[in-house]
């Protein structure tokens, strides 16, 4: 049985049909994209499908019995109670737990007062195992995993929801939703506010998801490893896919050369039996002429094809004005951050060359644009040496396009004729290039959308003739068709990139070296974005695989020399908090026991205790395992 169907969606915005006849399933386990260009109804169809807009046609039905949980793209005003807590909020999801602890505690105070009945304890006992079966010890832990999954730190889980800023709301309704486990998960854009180590984390709980999910997403990487279905919306129709991302990419092409080379034989055959009753109709195959011509006016009228449509595209190409040296940009010994009393981090030497892909990739808010602004010399190195090559002339993509600042009548034209003089009709087609056709070259510039800002910043960037970009997420407020093309631009693009990006599927595609932000260092990775998985997992499973001896080997660093103190104190902490987690382990098996025996001869009180110390011990040992990595990691 499907948790969700519905039959012949239509949608108009006044007199714009915006998609028609769209007929959907949703079966329980499916895990679906719905992908198609910006504007072209997603988010709309999804708000019809969650019950939130009414459609103009057709119906909805959903299963009864079962959940559906929504992440919009912006959750700003989607709580009720904005003065609770995070973590308060996160608890509203476990009401029933909360409801049965408290009746466990008022069960516990009548036994104390006035002593346990056989019907007493008999229903304190089944209320404690169906407590403890449902997870009554192990809803916080839940809570700590799922908001650390996503990158909110202990510090905001007692801030009240009013104070987080709009992408923090965000997270913290997508953490509930997957404290909810509802039987259809629908995200829309649940990526928008996560770094690459969220990202990944959210990828693993999503391919164990129990139930349903329907997606909306511009990260391509995220797709592959989440989705085995793809809906495609695109003028107001909708086609299904099976497969990851890059298997409904591959179909997709095959299905639209499929359907141009039909409408082309078509076009064919009628271009020739037109000839042929032109010719023949008043000559001595006048009867066969006609019964052409009937043949073919029934083929126009039931069975003419429409050209396939495709969506306009970005034409333009990147050309360096000239080349660069061999040597792009050399670092020994740099460390980045604006106070020498609190350096961001440190960068393994770099020997970056001509014609290479570097990307640039870590957790928000660890240094990313403040090195980009050290390569461009606006924050000096706070120790080392920087040296970019010869002849390099650098064009550079913010996120924020602060080259955009302009005066509010500022138009698209005015901009760009102001960053490179020109003729009118060379601007105008320049800029048709990037979509801005007709009337759209006489926009504001400050009522651009995001992706329109994006565009009409590569409009500029690819003017100046460059040979290092420095692109500082190139592919945000981008659809996925113009991120396929800007993928498909700077692959051929002659000249060197730098590339800070959270869109692993554009690293994975070119990128020939990857500097990982980890911690306070910056390593550099040879090769690809795959091999960087690959000798990051390596690093990962030795780490593990060393644990048990660390002990051992920080026992033999003792007699070493002092300038090795910092690994033999690093060795130390290691050795330390592995025992500490093996004790704390060991506990938690033997409360386990101890609440299994409590139960069976009835001990009430003993429950209780040993249940609020599982949870404690619980909570350590998740502290103790943090501190481990962070540790480990240093």
């Amino acid at each position: 049985m499907a948790v969700l169907t519905a039959s012949k969606l239509a949608k108009s915005f006044g007199a714009e049909d915006i998609f028609w006849n769209v007929s959907v399933s949703i079966p329980h386990g499916a895990r679906i994209a719905l992908v198609g260009p910006n504007g072209g109804g997603k988010t709309t169809l999804v708000r019809i499908l969650v019950g939130l807009e009414e459609s103009g046609a057709g119906e909805v039905h959903r299963a009864g019995g079962q959940s559906i949980g929504y992440l919009p793209q912006e959750a700003k005003h989607a709580f009720a109670d904005e003065n609770r807590s995070v973590w308060d909020e996160m608890v509203t999801v476990f009401a029933e737990l909360c409801t049965q602890e408290r009746a466990l505690r008022t069960m516990e105070a009548q036994m104390g007062a006035v002593g346990a009945s056989a019907d007493l304890m008999a229903c304190y006992g089944a209320a404690l195992e169906q407590f403890e079966r449902e997870g009554g010890y192990a809803y916080e832990a839940r809570i700590r995993r799922v908001l650390g999954g996503l990158g909110i730190t202990e510090a905001h889980w007692q801030m009240p929801l009013a104070q987080l800023s709009g992408g923090q709301k965000t997270r913290a309704l997508l953490a509930k939703l997957l404290l909810q486990s509802p039987s259809l998960l629908v995200l829309d854009e649940p990526t928008n506010h996560l770094d690459i180590q969220a990202m990944e984390w959210l990828e693993t709980q999503l391919v164990n998801w129990p139930g349903a999910l329907l997606i909306v997403c511009h990260d391509r990487f995220f797709l592959d490893r989440v989705v085995n279905r793809v809906w495609e919306l695109d003028f107001g129709e909708l086609e299904t896919y099976r497969g990851s991302y890059s298997a409904y990419a591959e179909q997709r092409a095959e299905r639209m050369e499929r359907r141009l080379a039909e409408f082309r034989a078509q076009q064919s055959f009628i271009t020739k039996e037109e000839e042929f009753i032109r010719r023949h109709l008043a000559g001595q195959r006048t009867k066969e002429a006609q019964g052409r011509r009937k043949r073919l006016n029934r083929l126009k009228r039931d069975a003419l094809m429409a050209r396939p449509r495709q969506n306009r595209q970005i034409q333009v190409r990147f050309r360096t004005a000239r080349r660069s040296g061999d040597i792009v940009l050399q670092t020994k010994g740099v460390v980045v951050g604006y106070s020498p009393d609190a350096p961001l981090f440190a960068a393994d030497d770099i020997d970056f060359r001509r014609t290479e892909c570097s990307a640039l990739i870590g957790p928000n808010g660890a240094g990313k644009t403040t090195f980009l602004k050290t390569i461009l010399g606006q924050v000096p190195p706070l120790a080392g040496e920087l040296r970019l090559g010869a002849s390099l002339e650098i064009g550079h993509f913010s996120q924020a396009h602060d080259d955009l600042s302009v005066d509010a009548d500022d138009t698209v034209l005015d901009k760009l004729l102001a960053h490179h003089p020109m003729l009118t009709s060379e601007a105008r087609d320049y800029l048709a290039r990037f979509l801005f056709a007709g009337d759209d070259v006489f926009k504001p510039v400050s009522a651009l959308s995001g992706g329109e800002r994006s565009r009409l910043a590569l409009a500029l960037l690819m003017t100046q003739g460059v040979n290092l970009l420095l692109l500082d997420e190139p592919t945000t407020h981008l659809d996925i068709p113009s991120q396929e093309v800007l993928q498909s631009v700077l692959s051929e693009f002659d000249g060197t990139i730098l590339l800070v990006t959270h869109d692993r599927y554009l690293v994975s595609r070119l990128a020939t070296q990857v500097w990982g932000l980890e911690g306070d260092r910056l390593r550099v990775y040879d090769g690809g974005y795959d091999e960087y998985l690959a000798e990051r997992e390596r690093h990962e499973l030795a780490l593990r695989a060393t644990r048990t001896g660390t002990r051992r080997r920080a026992a033999r660093h003792q007699g070493r020399r002092p300038a090795e103190g910092r690994l033999v104190r690093r060795a130390q902490q290691v050795a330390t908090l592995e025992q500490a987690i093996a004790d704390l382990e060991a506990r938690l098996v033997s409360l386990s026991l101890e609440l299994q025996a409590a139960g069976a001869t009835r001990q009430f009180d003993k429950l209780r205790q040993l249940g609020l110390e599982y949870g404690a011990v619980e909570s350590d040992l998740e502290r103790r395992m943090a501190e481990w990595t962070d540790v480990a990691d240093g």
